[in-house]
């Protein structure tokens, strides 16, 4: 029923214009719909969706990753425009800089204003 179908990360935050500044500015998704309780982005072929919500930051997981080609290359791109990345030990992974790598899969996790996890990876192979 829904293969089909693209699905789109749906992300809460406290203060909309600061997300804003994250998502667009920091990490150029170019915005689609903007009105005073939700904001839309393009991301390749789907979405994400930012609210304003209460309970915004409250998940310890990640919510949003995104497939790339080069996650070394993005995460020096994100680096420069502020983002810092968030470095976690975990079984069977070792990092390099703030790289977490997992036999072929290379990933980051970094943080939204309001706590959000996220992540960017790359499988090799």
């Amino acid at each position: 029923m829904l293969v089909d179908h693209d699905a789109m990360a749906t992300i809460a935050v406290r203060d909309l214009a600061r997300a804003k500044d994250f998502y667009g500015g920091k990490l150029g998704l170019e915005m689609r719909d903007d009105n005073p309780a939700v904001v839309t982005y393009r991301s390749g072929a789907t979405g994400v969706l930012v609210y304003r919500s209460q309970y915004a930051g409250t998940n310890q997981a990640t919510v949003a990753t995104w497939r790339v080609d080069d996650v070394d290359r993005i995460a020096a791109t994100l680096r420069a425009n502020g983002v810092a990345f968030e470095h976690y030990d975990l079984p069977d992974g070792v990092r390099e800089g703030d790289v977490h790598v997992f036999g072929s899969l290379r990933t980051v996790w970094f943080k939204d204003p309001d706590g959000n996890i996220l992540s960017i990876l790359s499988i090799r192979g």
